[in-house]
């Protein structure tokens, strides 16, 4: 026997019709060796792996350089899972040369293989498939796409987490079809996060999710998502934390920020390295601005309170915007109405039209400021973030006179 093997097994490739001989043989060992010879014939390979009633030969053409990528597709359907894991890694390590042409056939047969593993009924391909493929240079995005919609977290996880090849189109859509905790979190994490998936993950109001984001240096974050962020976090306080330590953050937002956080976070603005000592000042201001509104006339009506500080000579835009801040928001409606020269209810109602041009003419008219008028914006009417008035110039009205006087005719106030 051992002359028999020598024979065919040699350093010297054996011819076709001895691998032919060698093919029919019962004797497991020769064909096992025939499977593992990189110079086997490629018809005889693919024989092997489609015909062959072992699976340890099966598994052999699976692990071998020279098996036909054309075989894989039988091979990713196998009986035995692991010729279909030992496929797998073969797969894998052929990537990089058959992703230099996308085109080819030997790439689609490459890709199906792979997209049949993706979905395999055996938990432990799709995670060896997972743990490989999320940071593979050559990951094919259609596969990236599968393993990411897995319903196995250890799965779906490290691909949603890490790899590069999966679509913002993708991603986009998972967000909306499976919006679990750990998989938003898990697409707020990565090394990059695009400006429309950031506003996706925003949108979801995911505590742990946002925390992410608004930690992750890699997400683009537009002023008008952080201005959303920041009034999501009035109600969501597990992300002001991050905001307030957040890389690179506008004053106008810590400025936002600070009109409503506790003490804890408020420390953390103000031992911030990046503000300068005016602006440091200036949050501490609203702090105590803000104190100083709650504690005073604790017992008071928001009509009384507001009788009081016209007579002290105390009501400014800073009150208005304190109160504003702290959801004192009857207080606010009698205070602009006063301003206005209109009644309480009247205001509530421009406010309830949730519009952003109506809230911007009656500020203008009660002589406040567009920065305040944003905040009436976002504050007392929610606009859709989509259509809120920004200040022109950083503190303009973005409205012509003409514009504003034109709402304030609809609006009866003229």
């Amino acid at each position: 026997m051992v002359k028999f093997i020598d024979k065919f097994f040699g350093k010297t490739p054996k011819s076709y019709e001895e691998q032919r001989a060698a093919l029919a043989s019962a004797n497991v060992k020769e064909r096992l060796s025939l499977a593992s010879n990189t110079k086997t014939n490629k018809e005889i390979l693919y024989y092997l792996a489609e015909k062959d009633p072992s699976p340890k030969v099966r598994k052999a053409v699976a692990e071998n350089e020279a098996m036909p990528v054309q075989v894989s597709t039988v091979l990713a359907a196998d009986d035995e899972a692991d010729v279909r894991l030992a496929l797998a890694g073969r797969l894998v390590d052929l990537l990089p040369d058959v992703s230099q042409d996308q085109q080819s056939q030997l790439y689609a047969f490459v890709v199906q293989a792979l997209g049949t593993l993706a979905l395999d009924e055996v938990l432990k391909i799709r995670v060896a498939l997972s743990s490989t493929l999320k940071d593979h240079a050559h990951t094919p995005p259609k596969i990236a796409g599968q393993l990411a919609r897995d319903v196995e977290q250890q799965v779906s996880e490290p691909i949603l987490r890490f790899c590069s090849a999966l679509s913002n189109a993708d991603l986009l859509d998972i967000l909306k079809s499976h919006p679990a905790s750990w998989v938003i979190e898990a697409i707020a994490s990565r090394d990059s996060v695009s400006e429309e998936l950031s506003e996706a993950v925003v949108e979801t109001r995911d505590s742990y999710g946002g925390s992410a984001l608004i930690g992750n240096d890699g997400a683009l974050l537009s002023d008008n998502l952080l201005h959303r962020i920041v009034e999501i976090a009035r109600t969501l306080p597990e992300w002001q934390k991050p905001m307030a330590v957040r890389k690179s953050l506008p004053v106008s937002i810590a400025r936002d920020l600070a009109e409503f956080v506790d003490a804890s976070v408020r420390d953390m603005l103000l031992k911030r390295g990046d503000f300068d000592e005016n602006t440091t000042e200036e949050l501490a201001a609203v702090f105590r601005r803000r104190v100083d509104f709650v504690d005073e006339g604790a017992d008071e009506t928001p009509r009384d309170k507001l009788a009081r500080l016209i007579q002290e000579g105390g009501l400014n835009e800073e009150v208005i915007s304190d109160a504003l801040a702290m959801r004192e928001k009857e207080f606010v409606a009698e205070a602009i109405a006063y301003l206005g020269k209109t009644t309480a209810s009247q205001v509530q109602k421009i406010f309830d039209m949730g519009a952003a041009k109506p809230i911007v003419a009656l500020a203008w008219h009660a002589g406040l400021s567009m920065r305040l008028a944003l905040a009436l914006q976002k504050e007392a009417g929610r606009v859709n973030p989509k259509e809120i008035l920004y200040p022109k110039g950083g503190t303009d009205y973005p409205l012509s006179e003409e514009d504003l006087n034109w709402q304030l005719e609809f609006l009866g106030l003229k």
